[in-house]
Protein backbone atom coordinates (compact mmCIF):
# COMPACT_ATOMS: atom_id res chain seq x y z
CA UNK A 1 0.00 0.00 0.00
CA UNK A 2 1.33 3.50 -0.76
CA UNK A 3 2.24 5.70 2.17
CA UNK A 4 -0.21 8.52 2.90
CA UNK A 5 0.53 11.41 0.62
CA UNK A 6 2.35 9.56 -2.15
CA UNK A 7 -0.43 10.02 -4.69
CA UNK A 8 -0.60 13.69 -3.77
CA UNK A 9 3.17 13.98 -4.23
CA UNK A 10 2.97 12.44 -7.70
CA UNK A 11 0.12 14.73 -8.69
CA UNK A 12 2.01 17.77 -7.45
CA UNK A 13 5.18 16.79 -9.32
CA UNK A 14 3.17 16.36 -12.52
CA UNK A 15 1.42 19.70 -11.99
CA UNK A 16 4.78 21.38 -11.49
CA UNK A 17 6.10 19.91 -14.74
CA UNK A 18 2.89 20.85 -16.55
CA UNK A 19 3.23 24.40 -15.24
CA UNK A 20 6.91 24.77 -16.11
CA UNK A 21 6.58 23.34 -19.62
CA UNK A 22 4.72 26.25 -21.30
CA UNK A 23 7.00 28.74 -19.56
CA UNK A 24 10.16 27.16 -20.94
CA UNK A 25 8.67 26.55 -24.38
CA UNK A 26 7.55 30.19 -24.64
CA UNK A 27 11.21 31.24 -24.32
CA UNK A 28 12.73 28.42 -26.37
CA UNK A 29 14.32 29.65 -29.62
CA UNK A 30 13.03 33.16 -28.87
CA UNK A 31 16.32 35.06 -28.82
CA UNK A 32 16.04 35.59 -25.05
CA UNK A 33 18.67 37.42 -23.03
CA UNK A 34 21.26 35.24 -21.32
CA UNK A 35 23.09 36.12 -18.12
CA UNK A 36 26.07 34.46 -16.44
CA UNK A 37 25.91 33.32 -12.82
CA UNK A 38 28.87 33.48 -10.45
CA UNK A 39 30.08 30.08 -11.65
CA UNK A 40 29.80 31.41 -15.25
CA UNK A 41 26.99 29.00 -16.11
CA UNK A 42 24.15 30.58 -18.14
CA UNK A 43 20.75 31.52 -16.74
CA UNK A 44 17.67 32.99 -18.42
CA UNK A 45 14.30 34.44 -17.46
CA UNK A 46 12.81 31.06 -18.32
CA UNK A 47 14.87 29.37 -15.59
CA UNK A 48 13.75 31.87 -12.98
CA UNK A 49 10.09 32.01 -14.00
CA UNK A 50 9.71 28.23 -14.18
CA UNK A 51 11.28 27.71 -10.76
CA UNK A 52 9.16 30.46 -9.20
CA UNK A 53 6.00 28.84 -10.57
CA UNK A 54 6.95 25.41 -9.24
CA UNK A 55 7.90 26.76 -5.82
CA UNK A 56 4.54 28.53 -5.56
CA UNK A 57 2.73 25.23 -6.08
CA UNK A 58 4.77 23.50 -3.37
CA UNK A 59 4.25 26.34 -0.92
CA UNK A 60 0.50 26.28 -1.55
CA UNK A 61 0.08 22.51 -1.10
CA UNK A 62 2.84 21.64 1.38
CA UNK A 63 4.04 24.81 3.14
CA UNK A 64 6.03 22.78 5.69
CA UNK A 65 8.14 21.06 3.02
CA UNK A 66 11.68 22.13 2.25
CA UNK A 67 12.80 23.34 -1.17
CA UNK A 68 16.20 23.35 -2.85
CA UNK A 69 16.12 25.11 -6.20
CA UNK A 70 18.94 25.91 -8.57
CA UNK A 71 17.94 29.52 -9.10
CA UNK A 72 16.38 30.62 -5.81
CA UNK A 73 18.28 28.65 -3.20
CA UNK A 74 17.34 26.61 -0.12
CA UNK A 75 14.35 26.82 2.19
CA UNK A 76 13.65 24.69 5.29
CA UNK A 77 16.25 22.01 4.53
CA UNK A 78 15.74 20.38 7.93
CA UNK A 79 12.20 19.31 6.90
CA UNK A 80 11.20 15.65 6.60
CA UNK A 81 10.31 16.22 2.93
CA UNK A 82 12.47 18.33 0.61
CA UNK A 83 11.72 19.13 -3.03
CA UNK A 84 14.76 19.56 -5.29
CA UNK A 85 14.16 21.57 -8.48
CA UNK A 86 16.11 22.27 -11.64
CA UNK A 87 13.80 24.31 -13.89
CA UNK A 88 16.03 23.91 -16.96
CA UNK A 89 18.78 21.32 -16.92
CA UNK A 90 20.96 21.88 -19.95
CA UNK A 91 20.50 25.64 -20.15
CA UNK A 92 23.36 25.96 -22.65
CA UNK A 93 21.56 23.61 -25.05
CA UNK A 94 18.28 25.43 -24.35
CA UNK A 95 19.87 28.74 -25.28
CA UNK A 96 21.41 27.22 -28.42
CA UNK A 97 18.00 25.98 -29.58
CA UNK A 98 18.72 22.29 -28.99
CA UNK A 99 15.75 20.27 -27.64
CA UNK A 100 17.68 18.15 -25.12
CA UNK A 101 16.85 20.30 -22.08
CA UNK A 102 14.73 19.10 -19.19
CA UNK A 103 12.87 20.13 -16.08
CA UNK A 104 14.00 18.00 -13.13
CA UNK A 105 12.03 17.44 -9.92
CA UNK A 106 12.90 15.26 -6.93
CA UNK A 107 11.28 14.66 -3.55
CA UNK A 108 13.46 13.52 -0.66
CA UNK A 109 12.18 11.92 2.54
CA UNK A 110 14.69 12.13 5.37
CA UNK A 111 17.32 12.88 2.72
CA UNK A 112 16.53 9.84 0.53
CA UNK A 113 15.13 10.41 -2.99
CA UNK A 114 11.70 8.78 -3.21
CA UNK A 115 10.36 10.52 -6.33
CA UNK A 116 11.93 11.76 -9.53
CA UNK A 117 10.42 13.41 -12.59
CA UNK A 118 12.20 14.42 -15.77
CA UNK A 119 10.22 16.37 -18.35
CA UNK A 120 11.58 17.13 -21.83
CA UNK A 121 9.24 19.87 -23.06
CA UNK A 122 10.56 20.27 -26.62
CA UNK A 123 10.33 16.51 -27.25
CA UNK A 124 7.12 15.86 -25.30
CA UNK A 125 8.83 13.15 -23.22
CA UNK A 126 8.48 12.50 -19.50
CA UNK A 127 9.95 9.93 -17.14
CA UNK A 128 8.56 9.49 -13.61
CA UNK A 129 10.07 7.31 -10.91
CA UNK A 130 8.63 6.62 -7.45
CA UNK A 131 9.99 4.43 -4.69
CA UNK A 132 8.38 0.99 -4.86
CA UNK A 133 6.92 1.50 -8.35
CA UNK A 134 8.08 0.88 -11.89
CA UNK A 135 9.34 3.94 -13.73
CA UNK A 136 7.08 5.23 -16.46
CA UNK A 137 7.84 6.91 -19.77
CA UNK A 138 4.94 8.94 -21.16
CA UNK A 139 2.58 6.82 -19.08
CA UNK A 140 3.92 3.40 -20.13
CA UNK A 141 6.46 1.21 -18.37
CA UNK A 142 10.19 1.91 -18.70
CA UNK A 143 12.82 -0.78 -18.18
CA UNK A 144 16.58 -0.98 -18.56
CA UNK A 145 18.13 -3.61 -20.81
CA UNK A 146 20.49 -6.44 -19.92
CA UNK A 147 24.14 -5.66 -20.57
CA UNK A 148 26.75 -7.22 -18.30
CA UNK A 149 29.87 -6.59 -20.43
CA UNK A 150 31.49 -3.18 -20.73
CA UNK A 151 32.79 -4.18 -24.17
CA UNK A 152 29.22 -4.09 -25.54
CA UNK A 153 27.95 -1.16 -23.46
CA UNK A 154 26.89 2.22 -24.82
CA UNK A 155 28.16 5.01 -22.60
CA UNK A 156 26.71 8.51 -22.22
CA UNK A 157 28.05 11.77 -20.77
CA UNK A 158 27.11 15.40 -21.29
CA UNK A 159 30.54 16.74 -22.19
CA UNK A 160 34.24 15.96 -21.68
CA UNK A 161 34.47 19.48 -20.23
CA UNK A 162 32.56 18.37 -17.10
CA UNK A 163 35.51 16.27 -15.91
CA UNK A 164 38.42 17.90 -14.04
CA UNK A 165 41.84 16.52 -14.96
CA UNK A 166 41.93 13.58 -12.53
CA UNK A 167 38.31 12.69 -13.16
CA UNK A 168 38.84 12.86 -16.92
CA UNK A 169 41.62 10.29 -16.70
CA UNK A 170 39.32 7.98 -14.73
CA UNK A 171 36.49 8.56 -17.20
CA UNK A 172 38.81 7.75 -20.10
CA UNK A 173 39.68 4.43 -18.45
CA UNK A 174 35.98 3.62 -18.51
CA UNK A 175 35.33 5.03 -21.96
CA UNK A 176 38.07 2.95 -23.57
CA UNK A 177 36.46 -0.22 -22.25
CA UNK A 178 33.01 0.50 -23.70
CA UNK A 179 31.67 -0.02 -27.20
CA UNK A 180 30.40 3.48 -28.03
CA UNK A 181 30.21 6.91 -26.37
CA UNK A 182 27.34 9.33 -26.87
CA UNK A 183 27.84 12.97 -25.87
CA UNK A 184 25.42 15.84 -25.31
CA UNK A 185 22.18 14.29 -24.06
CA UNK A 186 22.34 15.99 -20.64
CA UNK A 187 19.84 14.43 -18.19
CA UNK A 188 18.01 12.75 -21.07
CA UNK A 189 20.80 10.16 -21.10
CA UNK A 190 19.46 8.77 -17.82
CA UNK A 191 16.00 8.56 -19.36
CA UNK A 192 17.36 6.70 -22.37
CA UNK A 193 19.19 4.34 -20.03
CA UNK A 194 15.94 3.80 -18.11
CA UNK A 195 14.16 2.99 -21.38
CA UNK A 196 16.77 0.40 -22.40
CA UNK A 197 18.48 2.47 -25.09
CA UNK A 198 21.83 3.09 -23.36
CA UNK A 199 23.79 1.10 -20.78
CA UNK A 200 25.99 3.42 -18.71
CA UNK A 201 26.04 7.13 -17.89
CA UNK A 202 29.07 8.60 -16.15
CA UNK A 203 29.35 12.26 -15.17
CA UNK A 204 31.04 14.66 -12.74
CA UNK A 205 30.80 18.22 -11.36
CA UNK A 206 27.04 17.80 -10.89
CA UNK A 207 24.90 19.55 -8.29
CA UNK A 208 22.16 17.92 -6.16
CA UNK A 209 19.43 19.37 -8.39
CA UNK A 210 21.19 17.74 -11.38
CA UNK A 211 21.41 14.19 -10.01
CA UNK A 212 18.86 13.63 -7.23
CA UNK A 213 15.81 13.73 -9.58
CA UNK A 214 17.40 10.89 -11.58
CA UNK A 215 17.74 8.42 -8.70
CA UNK A 216 14.15 7.17 -8.48
CA UNK A 217 13.84 7.11 -12.28
CA UNK A 218 16.88 4.89 -12.82
CA UNK A 219 16.18 2.61 -9.84
CA UNK A 220 12.51 2.21 -10.71
CA UNK A 221 13.49 1.05 -14.20
CA UNK A 222 15.74 -1.68 -12.78
CA UNK A 223 19.01 0.22 -12.95
CA UNK A 224 21.68 1.24 -10.46
CA UNK A 225 22.82 4.80 -9.76
CA UNK A 226 25.53 5.78 -7.27
CA UNK A 227 28.56 7.99 -6.85
CA UNK A 228 31.93 6.80 -8.19
CA UNK A 229 32.58 4.87 -4.98
CA UNK A 230 29.34 2.93 -5.27
CA UNK A 231 27.66 4.89 -2.47
CA UNK A 232 24.08 6.17 -2.52
CA UNK A 233 23.56 9.69 -3.84
CA UNK A 234 22.58 12.32 -1.27
CA UNK A 235 22.55 16.09 -0.89
CA UNK A 236 26.16 15.81 0.30
CA UNK A 237 27.49 13.69 -2.61
CA UNK A 238 30.53 15.02 -4.48
CA UNK A 239 28.76 15.38 -7.83
CA UNK A 240 30.32 12.36 -9.52
CA UNK A 241 27.59 10.04 -10.77
CA UNK A 242 27.61 6.56 -12.31
CA UNK A 243 24.40 4.95 -13.57
CA UNK A 244 23.96 1.61 -15.32
CA UNK A 245 21.03 -0.41 -16.48
CA UNK A 246 22.60 -3.69 -15.36
CA UNK A 247 24.09 -4.33 -11.92
CA UNK A 248 27.05 -6.30 -13.27
CA UNK A 249 28.06 -3.63 -15.77
CA UNK A 250 27.77 -1.07 -12.97
CA UNK A 251 30.24 -3.07 -10.88
CA UNK A 252 32.62 -3.33 -13.82
CA UNK A 253 32.30 0.38 -14.55
CA UNK A 254 33.14 1.21 -10.93
CA UNK A 255 36.24 -0.98 -11.21
CA UNK A 256 37.27 0.76 -14.44
CA UNK A 257 36.95 4.20 -12.84
CA UNK A 258 39.14 3.08 -9.93
CA UNK A 259 41.79 1.33 -12.02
Amino acid sequence: MPRPGESEFLRLASRMADTARPITLAHFRSGMAVESKRDLSPVTAADRQAEAAMRALIEADFPDHGILGEETGPKNLDAQYIWVLDPIDGTNSFVAGMPVFTTLIALLRYGIPILGLMDCPAMNERWIGMEGRQTTFNGGGARTRDCSALETAWLGATSPNMFPAGDFEAFEQLRRKTAQTVWGAHACAYGYLSSGLMDVVCEATMQPYDYLPLVAIVKGAGGVITDWQGEALTLESDGRVLAAGDGEVHRRALAALAA
